[in-house]
């Protein structure tokens, strides 16, 4: 059993969400006594988070679960900068239209998993764009650049890891850590924000917020992070040999996102169900004592609960339908990812690739080689193999047990 006394914290270490706080205690009575506002940052490089992401979302729907409220920080003036926290490379420069057009598309995801709107608990959206690009250099240095110091900005993994890799760091994305710390600090200030959260490697410049806080208006404000999120073959969440596993429709179909769940390892199952969905601590533990093949069912548990929340309960079903035709054999199903070959025809390796199958021709050969590509379920053993397609006919094209797509004329 959790040792906190606030429903907020008792959730967050149930589910497995805290890996690190700037002072429990202080947090937990607080939470305990007041409506909290908390916020996340998400810069908008893309039109689309990825599923990297969405523990930090689950942990602001944790936040109005609870009784608290959820703030959106969108990195409008920041993603103009770049976090070099994990980075090798400098980020590349977006115009205002661009990072404008990919808050919008983020947008989306956020308003199916919170409630957004002008009471107490309801989440908002703030974009520091507007009070970072509003403020002059000079006051920037006076104000905040008094109480940062460069000998302790030079430890922090954000920096000192670039450093150390000989890597460039540009003396703009040196000023991120003090930019994150005013966001705090700004929105403590104008939303009554006293808490912000984020992932591990975040931990350095949220503790520059609180700092900040404490030292420009003696305020206490508080930083609570997740652990780092991995699989449990120790591969980085939300990326995949396909590439990333994207939040929004318009970058992954739902029946690929779907998938993503659906596939995960045997050993994941438990701790996604906790984090990414809201089933019940009782229904999770039993679900994660099925063994054999019945994990298959935790999986599909798993697959569909997620799919609900992030893309809705009609995604949910009609991807579910669409892997049962196509596990059963009896039909192609409307929500695989598909391709056409044209009147001439394609070889099969190049449509293993162009579909996204497999990352290079070099892949598709050896794994037709191994006999794991069939088209109609007749394993193709050449890769010059042409695929022609009868005029209003389609064909299933699989890869192994678990990839599937439709090609077409």
């Amino acid at each position: 059993m959790s040792e906190h006394k606030s429903e907020l914290l008792k959730l967050l270490d149930e589910r497995g969400y805290i890996h690190q706080m700037t002072d429990a205690e202080g947090l937990d009575k607080l939470a305990s006594s007041q409506v909290v506002p908390g916020y996340i940052g998400f810069d908008a490089t893309a039109p689309s988070l990825h599923i990297g992401s969405l523990v930090q979302i689950m942990m602001l729907r944790r936040l109005q679960q609870t009784g608290h409220k959820p703030i959106v920080l969108m990195g409008g003036g920041t993603t103009r900068i770049g976090d070099p926290t994990g980075r090798d490379e400098s980020r590349k420069m977006l115009t205002d239209e661009v990072i404008d057009e990919n808050i919008a598309s983020i947008r989306t995801v956020f308003e199916q998993l919170l409630t957004f709107g002008d009471g107490p608990t309801d989440a908002i959206m703030v974009n520091n764009q507007d009070w970072l690009g509003k403020l002059g250099y000079i006051e920037m240095l006076q104000k905040v650049g008094t109480h940062f110091t460069v000998n302790r900005m030079l430890t922090f993994d954000s920096v000192r890891l670039r450093l150390e890799r000989e890597q460039p760091m540009t003396f703009l994305e040196f000023n991120y850590m003090i930019l994150q710390g005013y966001d705090f600090r700004h929105l403590s200030q104008e939303l009554g924000a006293r808490l912000q959260m984020g992932g591990s490697d975040q931990w350095g410049n949220i503790i520059n917020g609180v700092e900040l806080g404490r030292r420009m208006d003696g305020i206490e404000l508080f930083g609570l992070t997740t652990p780092l999120l991995t699989t449990a073959d120790g591969a980085k969440m939300g990326k995949t040999a396909a590439g990333a596993v994207w939040l929004n429709e318009a970058q992954l179909p739902a029946y690929d996102f779907w998938q993503y769940w659906r596939n995960c390892d045997d050993r994941d199952v438990g701790r996604f169900l906790k984090l990414f969905t809201d089933l019940p601590l009782d229904e999770i533990a039993r679900l994660e004592q099925l063994e054999g093949s019945e994990i298959n069912q935790a999986k599909v548990v798993l697959a569909n609960e997620v799919t609900k929340l992030v893309r809705g309960e009609d995604a949910a079903r009609s991807a579910e339908k669409t892997a049962s035709e196509t596990f059963a054999g009896g039909g192609s199903g409307q929500d695989l990812p598909s391709i056409s070959v044209g009147a001439e025809g394609k070889r099969i390796g190049a449509l293993l690739t162009e579909i996204g199958f497999t990352a290079s021709n070099k892949e598709a050969k050896r794994k037709i080689a191994e006999g794991a590509v069939k088209l109609d379920d007749v394993v193709i053993g050449d890769a010059g193999h042409l695929v022609e397609v009868a005029d209003g006919k389609e064909m299933k094209l699989s890869l192994g047990k678990k990839k599937h797509g439709i090609i077409t004329r």
